[in-house]
């Protein structure tokens, strides 16, 4: 799939939406567990969250690691910023759970700052291959500057399956689960002591996936695969702090959503009309309306333009 093809389509979805007019900001980082912080259940179109990701931000006795650093060098910042305001400690360690731009494009800040960016290999290499000069704010809806001073950090330390970082009296663990999900380099980042999972978009919750990319068998084994761990609190990519039911909910979507795009695209050719069709049918989301067009234009019809494999 090319990138600069998959940031077009997404900016003139989001330029027909309305994903950005909410006016009034949630900032702050919000306490998950003892020694565990993140944004968690952003609305997209903050003015510091553009993309409405969640992050993660992890406190041990030596060091804090940070999950996913949002859109851009300015929101990385705003992370930095909050993060000072909970604790002094030195920020050592990034963890990108995918390369997408709004979970990875604020990682040159922490890079800068001396942090240890890590990644599933497949993830670095798909960082590598990004072209910012492709980003053109305009195509965003977003201010003429946004972008300043935000360029690509990839990572320093990859892995294939596991990898295991302790900040001091708190172990952290990093897990593919062997198969693509909704990327193909897609982690998770657990805390075991303190019964913390973030999914990154292996889970959306009350927010419309994006499932261009996703290999939706590999997905719904990665889903069964958190499920078993049975952990308490679950951060997915998107949305509110969730629990087991939000992965059988996701699953459930998948499932819906691939039979009712498959039926819908075989009469249909139209992607407004057919997101109209597919959002009668769909269970009712918080947010992400926008992005059930560009997963039906980019999954499911022939594309006119461009090259998508």
């Amino acid at each position: 799939m090319r990138l600069k093809s998959l940031f077009i389509i997404v900016s003139l979805l989001l330029l027909t939406s309305g994903a950005f007019a909410v006016e009034s900001p949630q900032s702050g980082l919000t306490q998950i567990a003892d020694g565990v912080y993140g944004y968690v259940g952003q609305p997209s179109g903050s003015p510091f969250n553009r993309f409405g990701a969640n992050v993660g931000v992890i406190i041990g006795d030596d060091a804090v690691l940070v999950v996913d650093t949002l859109t851009s060098a300015r929101e990385a910042e705003q992370l930095v910023a909050d993060i000072k305001k909970i604790t002094d400690k030195p920020i050592r360690y990034v963890v990108n759970t995918h390369y997408h731009l709004d979970h990875a494009l604020g990682n040159n800040v922490f890079d800068d700052m001396g942090s240890v960016i890590i990644a599933h290999e497949l993830c670095r290499d798909k960082m590598i291959s990004m072209e910012l000069k492709n980003l053109k704010p305009e195509m965003f809806g977003l201010e003429p500057d946004f972008w300043e001073g935000t360029r690509v950090a990839a990572p320093d330390i990859t892995f294939i399956r596991e990898y295991k970082i302790n900040l001091g009296n708190m172990p952290v663990k990093v897990i593919h689960s062997g198969v693509p999900s909704h990327s193909a380099g897609s982690v998770v980042v657990v805390v075991p002591e303190r019964d913390v999972i973030f999914t990154g978009d292996i889970l959306f919750t009350d927010f419309h996936p994006y499932l261009g990319e996703g290999d939706f068998a590999g997905w719904n084994q990665t889903l069964d695969l958190i499920a078993s761990m049975n952990i308490k609190n679950i951060i997915p990519g998107h949305g509110p702090l969730s629990d087991n039911q939000d992965l059988i909910d996701m699953k459930e979507y998948l499932a819906l959503f691939d039979a009712k795009a498959l039926e819908l695209t075989a009469t249909m050719s139209d992607p407004a009309e057919i997101s109209a069709e597919m959002l009668k049918v769909l269970p009712q989301r918080k947010d992400g309306a926008f992005i059930v067009g560009m997963n039906i234009g980019m999954r499911y019809l022939a594309k006119p333009e461009g090259n998508y494999e």
